[in-house]
């Protein structure tokens, strides 16, 4: 995939008025309606349930209640977004996170991520990808580079060529993609943003890193699976981490004296 670069990013900006900043201040281009990609998430989350079965209800009350504790910590117009988030029963380490709030965790991610903390810097990591609009923005730029921007007008209905084409952008087609395959920046940014929604939680962040060490443990030295192909490597990302521990564990501190201090069961 082609990515724009800065300065036509700015240009394009400049053209259409379609300039947004992410949470960490980043200049972003965004084209499409926040609630047409709702929509089109919401479609998918459906779909994809109907399709992929889904763990028992302890492991749903064990990802919720993680998830509930980072959700309450947002500010009220992203709390109120519609966050659902269900278990998959895949042994792929993974989890994806689709506009308008709806996410899901394979339970092979739950071997991986061995305490609640750790799960929390998954969650949190998804969490980010929603808050920092990064679907609008791939699909945005990828409109922009590829498809030409008459998509935009054309993707209103779900059936039309033009919806058919911007839903295979966000990941959603026949295949799913349900990875998101997002840029480097992109997952290197929501890993930061997850950093600190877990330790504003209540979560410990100094386990964000143990869950990247039992990542590289699991794949055992081997090539990274596809999904993970666009992604920043084990040893990167604990590097983006570890940069930005000593403000989150001071967040994580004063999020522990205030008395949040999260209890979620591992079943």
């Amino acid at each position: 995939m082609r990515w724009l670069r800065p300065f036509a990013v700015t240009a394009l900006c400049a053209s259409l008025a379609a300039c947004s900043t992410s949470p960490t201040g980043r200049s972003q281009l965004l084209l499409l309606s926040d609630d047409q990609l709702n929509d089109m998430g919401q479609q998918a989350f459906a779909q994809y349930q109907r399709d992929i079965p889904t763990a028992g209800q302890a492991s749903h009350r064990y990802v919720q209640c993680i998830t509930n504790a980072i959700v309450d910590v947002l500010p009220s117009e992203q709390r109120n977004l519609d966050w659902q988030i269900r278990v998959f029963e895949s042994e792929q380490p993974n989890a994806f996170a689709l506009p308008g709030g709806y996410m899901g965790v394979n339970t092979g991610m739950l071997n991986v991520a061995t305490n609640q903390d750790q799960l929390a810097a998954v969650v949190g990591h998804e969490i980010g990808h929603v808050l920092a609009r990064h679907a609008n923005e791939r699909a945005s730029t990828q409109s922009a580079t590829s498809l030409g921007l008459s998509v935009i007008s054309s993707a209103s209905g779900m059936q039309t060529p033009g919806g058919q084409q911007l839903m295979g952008v966000l990941g959603m087609g026949a295949q799913y993609g349900i990875a998101l395959p997002f840029s480097r920046r992109h997952e290197s940014e929501a890993d930061i943003i997850g950093l600190d929604l877990m330790a504003q939680a209540g979560f410990d962040p100094r386990q964000s890193v143990t869950l990247w060490e039992n990542m590289q443990a699991a794949s055992g030295g081997s090539a990274p699976p596809a999904w993970m192909s666009t992604h920043p490597n084990q040893g990167q990302r604990i590097q983006g981490l570890q940069a930005n521990m000593d403000s989150a564990l001071a967040t994580y501190e004063q999020a522990r004296s205030s008395g949040r201090a999260p209890n979620c069961q591992r079943p």
